[in-house]
């Protein structure tokens, strides 16, 4: 759908001067409002702002103080993709020394400290 808004050209002047692309902003604003009132999740704000990833929407959102919607769903979700990370994929494959938390001699120490002789 394409909506047109009109309004005096003297006013639209004034609003490029200092927002830039008018276009961008009222759409940026009206993602914002859907965003907030629920009636858009972030996956659709980000894609119609045309972010590639949620991160670049968490920035957007932050540098205009709209919190995020964070429920107990979201919560689940990233407990599941917890779960399913790759922590702990190494498990069994190497042993870690019983002397592992022994103190590093002196001229290690040195050397790392960049006290070389």
């Amino acid at each position: 759908m394409k909506i047109t808004v009109e309004i005096p050209n003297m006013l639209a002047d004034e609003l490029t001067a200092k927002w830039g692309n008018l276009e961008r902003k009222l759409l940026e604003l009206w993602v914002i409002e859907a965003y907030r009132s629920g009636s858009i999740g972030g996956g659709k704000a980000r894609e119609l702002l045309g972010f590639s990833t949620r991160l670049e929407l968490d920035a957007f959102f932050k540098a205009r103080e709209v919190y995020l919607h964070y429920d107990i769903a979201d919560i689940e979700q990233d407990q599941q993709t917890i779960r399913l990370s790759s922590l702990g994929q190494d498990q069994g494959r190497f042993v870690v020394p019983e002397d592992f938390d022994r103190p590093l001699p002196e001229e290690i120490l040195a050397a790392f400290e960049g006290n070389e002789a």
